[in-house]
């Protein structure tokens, strides 16, 4: 866990999301991988199954990660399936689309500061 000014942050790995602790946080981001033009099956997965859980006034964004191309597809692909599947979740900044150096990172040049004013805009909305 870290703290951005004055906010808790928990990251996890999907295989450690328990879809029910949903509940305990203030608001949801969601991230994945650019896979050949979308979220992985993993993530779908998981926007499913909040699906079930009436996440009214919770509030939330995405952002993906990409290598060379397919700049935003995974976020527009995330916030439709989020916004047909997820009623009551709130999507409270457009998502982010981060470029990395390749499969395993790292974040390129310039893409940090656009990562930190996103967690910001998502965390005080």
């Amino acid at each position: 866990m870290s703290r951005i000014e004055n906010w808790e942050v928990l990251v996890k790995e999907i295989k450690q999301v328990e879809p029910m602790e949903v509940f305990d946080y203030d608001v949801i981001l969601i991230g994945s991988p650019n896979h050949m033009g979308g979220p992985t099956r993993g993530i779908k997965k998981l926007i499913d199954k909040f699906g079930t859980l009436g996440l009214a006034e919770k509030k939330g964004a995405v952002f993906d990660a990409y290598v060379k191309k397919n700049v935003g597809k995974g976020v527009r692909k995330m916030e439709k399936r989020i916004n047909k599947k997820v009623l009551g979740l709130k999507l409270v900044t457009p998502g982010l689309s981060v470029k990395v150096g390749g499969v395993r990172g790292p974040i390129t040049v310039g893409e940090l500061p656009k990562s930190i004013e996103f967690g910001k805009k998502s965390l005080n909305r």
